[in-house]
This record gives C-alpha cells, structure tokens and sequence, in this order.
C-alpha cells in the first residue's frame, strides 16, 4: 500500500470506530429522586423536598444529634408524588450532629 491510501485506510477505520462506539453507547440513566434541601437551626432540622419528575418518590429525613445520650431520630417516610413538594421536620434535645434524605422508590 502507497502511503497516501495507507493514510486514507486508517482515517477510515478510525472515523467509523469513533462513529460506531458514539451509536452504541447508551446515555446514563438520569436519577428519578426528589430533590430535597435540608437546612440546621441549633437543634432543628428541616428539609423540603420537590419532585419533579414522573414518579413517586419516598422521602424520609434522618437525624444523627450530636450527644450519646440523645437517640437520633427519623420521621415516617413520605410519598412525594410528580410535581408535589413535601417539608420534613425532626430535632435533638440539645443539637444536631448531621441530617441527612434516604430516598426510595415510591
């Protein structure tokens, strides 16, 4: 092969390797959870969660305090249905170490 078609050759199979991995490959799957905002006030913690996508989605808000002696609480899980929004609320006695969602498929 002269050395122009060998050229030719590989940009060739180079182009139709990069179009062909770029046709196949899947998109990730976009997550499908509420999006929720927790704020901390001393001992308070509230969050709000707004879903906007197609489908349920179970919300719960844990809260870890920040002394041995103060069990951490959890509120009850909520269904956050498409295009609703949803406000959760739970405290310690004397503060708050971290709070954070789970979420669930509703």
């Amino acid at each position: 092969m002269s050395p122009p078609i060998r050229r030719a050759a590989v940009l060739l199979f180079a182009t139709l390797a990069l179009l062909g991995t770029t046709a196949i490959a899947p998109a990730p799957p976009t997550p499908r959870e509420a999006e929720c905002h927790t704020r901390l006030h001393g001992s308070h913690a509230v969050t709000h969660c707004f879903n906007g996508n197609a489908t349920p989605d179970r919300v719960q808000l844990h809260v870890e305090c920040v002394h041995w002696w103060d069990p951490g609480m959890d509120t009850a899980p909520v269904t956050v249905g498409p295009a609703r929004h949803v406000v959760l609320a739970q405290r310690c006695w004397l503060g708050i170490r971290r709070a954070w969602v789970t979420h669930a498929p509703g």
